[in-house]
Parts: structure tokens; sequence; C-alpha cells
């Protein structure tokens, strides 16, 4: 094992579906275990925009000296079952499990499993907001777009797992929670200790970038969940782009092809398809002065990556004439939530649709 490694006795198993998540796990260990011995297993998705950037971020991961161990986790009706099955012993040896999805099933039943005295949950995105809220008041963990609905028969199938995975993620009695975020936390839950993800990883990995005079976009996949009206989400982006002279327009992995398409061929903004997590984009630059954001985790984590730039962020809030009908009744308030605390970002009205 590479020395950047190192080995302090702790067995730490990892799991990760995402890139961010996977970025996240990269800044808990340069932060809280630069000599943990780190394995990381991917749960890989099946779209191919998050499996490109998964397989980029394990590059980086391995570049640190970490383990990979990439599992086709939705590659067939048997592969939940090979790979927990495969994954069982690694579980029960562990003695720290970091994992960045709470509200992910796969995660919740493996979290059956092991018996690892140390947990760490680190960023999924703004999720880790509502996570936080939902253990603190004892709720049962819903994402926040889905919040308010009737629970499927699907949801109810799976409450006892679910329900098992919210008692292991209580602290307790010779078990450790961990929440490593760059997220704020309204409500802390008792016995969880809570520290700062400041991305000293990703600006000491990459950058300073260089800065151009126009401005970007990022892009969100709220009409992809269904929270926004996406004839509403297109007047919205042109409005921004005409007012800000914006040219490039990064999308969401979560971004609809069609949706894509459509925004270049009516706004004319390059769009740009990441092969890594925005951060890391925007950290080894080129990047605009101005990047205009909605609602979303990167109005939080950009500031921080790209601290000591001139860089500014600003943040459009979501009009609630944009929402859907079938959005949660707890959409509107978790965005300007969202917006409302974010630290070291321009403030923007919302664009009124023409």
């Amino acid at each position: 094992m590479s020395p950047r490694a190192g080995n302090t006795g702790h067995r730490t198993l990892a799991f990760v579906e995402s890139p961010v998540q996977l970025l996240n796990v990269l800044e808990w260990a340069h932060a809280h275990a630069p000599g943990a011995e780190l394995t990381l297993v991917v749960l890989s998705p099946t779209d191919p925009m998050t499996r490109g950037q998964l397989r980029r971020m394990a590059e980086l991961a391995r570049e640190e000296g970490h383990q990979v161990r990439w599992e086709e986790a939705r590659g067939g009706p048997s592969a939940p079952f090979q790979t927990i099955g495969g994954l069982a012993g690694s579980l029960r040896k562990a003695d720290r499990i970091v994992l960045g999805d709470p509200f992910s099933r796969y995660v919740q039943l493996l979290l059956t499993i092991t018996k690892a005295p140390d947990l760490v949950v680190v960023d999924d995105g703004t999720a880790t907001m509502e996570f936080v809220a939902q253990l603190a008041r004892g709720e049962r963990l819903v994402r926040w777009h889905r919040k308010g609905g009737r629970p499927s028969p699907r949801d109810l199938a799976f409450a006892p797992v679910s329900a098992a995975a919210r008692k292991r993620l209580t602290p307790s009695e010779g078990r450790r929670v961990e929440i490593f975020s760059s997220m704020p936390m309204e409500e802390t839950p008792a016995g969880v200790t809570v520290s700062s993800n400041a991305f000293a990883w990703t600006r000491s990995r990459f950058g300073p970038p260089r800065i151009t005079k126009g401005a970007d976009m990022v892009g969100t996949s709220l009409v992809e969940t269904g929270v926004v009206d996406g004839d509403r989400y297109l007047e919205a982006v042109t409005g921004l782009a005409k007012a800000h002279g914006t040219t490039r327009y990064f999308a969401h992995r979560r971004e609809s092809t069609e949706k894509l398409h459509r925004l270049a061929v009516e706004t004319g903004l390059e769009i740009v398809r990441p092969d890594l997590p925005l951060e890391l984009i925007a950290r080894r630059g080129p990047i605009g002065r101005t990047i205009l954001s909605f609602p979303s985790t990167v109005v939080h984590t950009l500031p921080l990556a790209l601290a000591g730039t001139e860089v500014r962020v600003s943040v459009c809030d979501i009009d609630p004439d944009w929402l859907t009908e079938t959005a949660s009744p707890r959409a509107q308030g978790f965005l300007s939530g969202v917006t409302g605390t974010a630290r070291g970002v321009h403030r923007l009205s919302a664009v009124v649709a023409g």
C-alpha cells in the first residue's frame, strides 16, 4: 500500500454512489484520517454520465494511495445479491464505515450487516441538510423532494430496513457517529460529532484557476426530479444568460439529453458536460469571474473550493410559480433554505419568466 494511505490499524470501508460523494470521502480522509487504511467501494449506477465521472474520481483516489473496489451493483436482477454477499465479510470486519448517502436503500441495507463502532456520513449535496434535521427529530429518512407524498408499497416493505439503518446512524454507547459536511446545520442530532469540510484537499490538489471575464452557469436536475417545470426553467436560464452575458452552461450529470439540446438551441449557450465534480472543474479552470446557479449544493461548496480567488458565486431564487403541481409541499421552503444559508454568495431575485 502507498505510504500516503498508511495503516493505523483501522479498517475503513467507504461506500459511494456518486462523484460528489467520492470527492467528499477524499476530503474527509485528507482532513481527519490521513493514515487510515481506506477501501473505497463504488456502488456503480447505470447512467453513463455518472459512471464516467466516478471512473475519473476513482483514478484520483488511487493516486492518493487508496484502494478502490468497483461494484456493478445495479448490473441486473442478481447484482444486488452478489454485491451484498461479496461485501458481507468486509462489512463485518470493518472498524469504520464512511458513507455518502444515508437515504440510499443500498447503503441502508449494508448498514444492517456491519457492527462497526465508528460511522461517518460525508456530504451527498444538500440532502445532508435534510438528513441531519430528520435524524435530530427522530423522523424516518425520506428525501426532501419526496416528503409529503404517500409511501409506496415498496417504501412500506423496506420500512423495517430503513428504521434499522436510522438506528445504526444514531449514536449510542460503543458507537460514534460523525457528520463531515460543508452544509449549514440548524439542528445537530444529540451525540453526533460534526466536522467542517473546507475543501482543503481540492485547493491543495488543483489550481488556482485562470479566471475569464465572462459568466458561467451551473445546471440543476430540479426538472428531472419533478420539482420545477421544464418550460419555466428554460425561460429562467434564458433570462439569466442575457442579463449576465453567460456563454457556458455546466450540465448537471442527471440532466436529460433532450433538455440540454433544447437549452443549446434556444439560448445559444455552450453546453459543457463535466468529467469531474464542478468543484474540481472550477478549481482547475478556466472559470468565469461570475458563476450563476440555482439553489443547489454548489452555492455552498464553490465558495470554499474557490476561496482566495476573485470568482463570485451568484444564486438565483426559485420562483414558486416555477414549481410543478406534483412538487413536494416541502420543496419551496427547502430550496429557500439552501439559498438563505449559503455563505459567501451573491443572492439574485428570481428571474421573471416571460
